[in-house]
């Protein structure tokens, strides 16, 4: 009954999950990135949409390669690619001023290093993107366009195209075109206008934005190769545990059927990112329905991972038969996690690739942070507890297990505090993404974490001979520990023998047995 409480406060959860993803299903770029149904945004004095933002990786060209086979090798291999874009402005326009006026989309691409050659001010005023009259007296650009200056560091760079009206034209065209990328950077596209008569301005179209060895952004292409290892590493894992299982599956315990559960999970989790990430690098576009299955199998694997370090802490099976009252608050606690999980990993894997860190989601980072802090605060309170329990038990062979389960998670713990506030670091320093290059360790490292944490519990929790034996003991003691608290010691006679009657010891053992199951339910009730 309590779980089917638990389950049914969670039904509104699972419902927001499903909107979730409706709706990313239909939405999403990719290193093609495709234009339709955006707006430009004012600032300032312009009027901007930011078309993407990547890492691109300069060809390796050989060493004797004339300056003409570079153009050719890095426009065939790196490269970020105009196609069939097209700006329409709304036919209510003011019909004289589309007579009268030819006005402009401009489209600007920079590698970062030069962000400052865009926009200027005129007597050190607030910076313009868009040439104002005090500026164009000057003679420092021409009114209405975009202001930019030549990079001292990367010849030819930023580089500036223009899709211009003329007169009644209601649809402006840029030409298609390559450009190739011959040095290594974070690259950045803006579409810009000056003119307020263009409020409205449609666009149509898309780039696409390649690397040496594939579509997928610089930043993601390095874990492409990584979750080919993790994959290779829960086969080995996979391997040791199942040959274990199967060695001894008339000992194993409903807790190492969970850890078969979370294996199996992890392969499958690995595999699909390792797949889905190549066929990103192939097509450019993101294999949706793939990346939604590996990211629901990642977050159910991480939730009953959590579920199982709580209930073990809790000490099922060994120092519990049951959770008792404790059952619904821990469905709700992973329905809840899984749910508020499920949520920002879509948005994540399924929004935007570009480049940039999402700020906006903060809002959906919180939930899961105040989760996972919940689940440690439990885990390691349970855990104190489980180890008093043992110890005083004597139970010196699980209590051996307890602690060296309690030092890895405590390690694990400690290093993943330290790694967050690296993390914080590492984006609150690198504003502008010029660190695009390390970005994938990040994401790495939580991977990399967990599966060594699912190693040290595989290990500690493999089937053996011993197993059931264990458990089965463990129920023995606590029986046996009920009965010594209240049974009376034998009365010894003057000659040494001990007395005591048969009614009475049978009367006493009955009752005895009677209150120790009494006294773990009452425990069950209370905690």
């Amino acid at each position: 009954m309590a779980v089917d409480t638990a389950a049914a406060r969670a039904l509104p959860l699972f419902l927001a999950v499903a909107v979730s993803v409706a709706a990313l299903l239909r939405t999403g770029e990719a290193s093609v990135h495709e234009y339709s149904g955006l707006s430009f945004l004012n600032k300032g004095n312009a009027f901007i949409l930011h078309a993407g933002s990547e890492g691109l990786y300069a060809p390796v060209s050989p060493a004797n390669a004339t300056a003409e086979e570079e153009d050719d090798e890095a426009a065939a291999d790196a490269f970020i690619r105009f196609d069939k874009i097209t700006f329409r402005r709304p036919e209510e326009a003011n019909d004289s001023v589309k007579e009268t006026t030819s006005s402009k989309v401009q489209i600007i691409v920079f590698e970062i290093e030069d962000r400052e050659m865009i926009g200027g001010s005129a007597y050190g005023g607030q910076k313009a993107i868009c040439c104002t009259s005090d500026l164009a007296k000057l003679g420092a650009c021409v009114e209405g366009s975009v202001i930019y200056r030549p990079s001292q560091v990367n010849p030819g760079w930023p580089q500036l195209f223009v899709a211009s009206f003329d007169g009644s034209d209601l649809i402006a065209t840029l030409p298609s075109r390559t450009i190739p990328v011959k040095k290594t950077g974070m690259y950045n596209m803006y579409f810009i206008h000056c003119d307020p008569a263009l409020a409205g301005l449609e666009i149509d179209g898309k780039t696409i934005w390649k690397n040496p060895t594939g579509y997928l952004p610089g930043r993601m292409a390095p874990l492409k190769n990584f979750f080919g290892l993790m994959s290779f590493a829960f086969v080995i894992l996979g391997i040791y545990w199942f040959y274990q299982y199967m060695k001894f599956w008339r000992e194993v315990l409903p807790l190492q059927n969970c850890i078969t559960l979370v294996i199996t999970l992890g392969m499958l989790e690995m595999a699909l990112w390792y797949f889905e990430y190549a066929e990103f690098n192939e097509t450019g576009v993101r294999a949706k329905a793939i990346t939604f299955w590996a990211v629901t199998f990642g977050t159910i694997k991480r939730t009953v991972a959590r579920l199982i370090i709580l209930i073990v802490s809790m000490g099922y099976g060994v120092v519990r038969p049951t959770l008792g009252g404790l059952t619904s608050k821990v469905v709700m606690l992973g329905g809840t996690f899984f749910v508020a999980t499920e949520i920002l990993e879509l948005v994540e894997n399924l929004g935007t690739v570009n480049d940039l860190s999402g700020k906006a989601r903060l809002f959906l980072v919180y939930p899961v942070a105040i989760l996972d802090a919940s689940f440690i605060v439990w885990i390691f309170i349970s855990l104190a507890k489980t180890l008093s329990q043992l110890q005083a038990r004597r139970l010196m062979a699980k209590l051996d297990i307890y602690r060296k389960f309690t030092i890895a998670l405590a390690i694990t713990v400690l290093v993943s505090i330290g790694w967050i506030g690296y993390e914080i670091y590492f984006k609150s320093t690198d504003v502008f993404n010029e660190r695009w290059q390390y970005a994938w360790i990040i994401p790495a490292f939580w991977h990399a974490l967990s599966f060594s944490l699912l190693c040290v519990i595989s290990y500690l929790w493999a089937p053996s001979q011993s197993s059931r034996f264990t458990n089965d003991a463990s129920e023995k003691f606590d029986r046996e520990d009920s009965l010594s608290l209240i049974r009376p010691r034998p009365i010894v006679s003057n000659n040494g023998w001990s007395v005591a009657s048969s009614t009475d010891t049978k009367a006493t053992k009955s009752a005895d047995s009677v209150t120790s199951f009494d006294e773990d339910d009452e425990e069950n009730k209370r905690e």
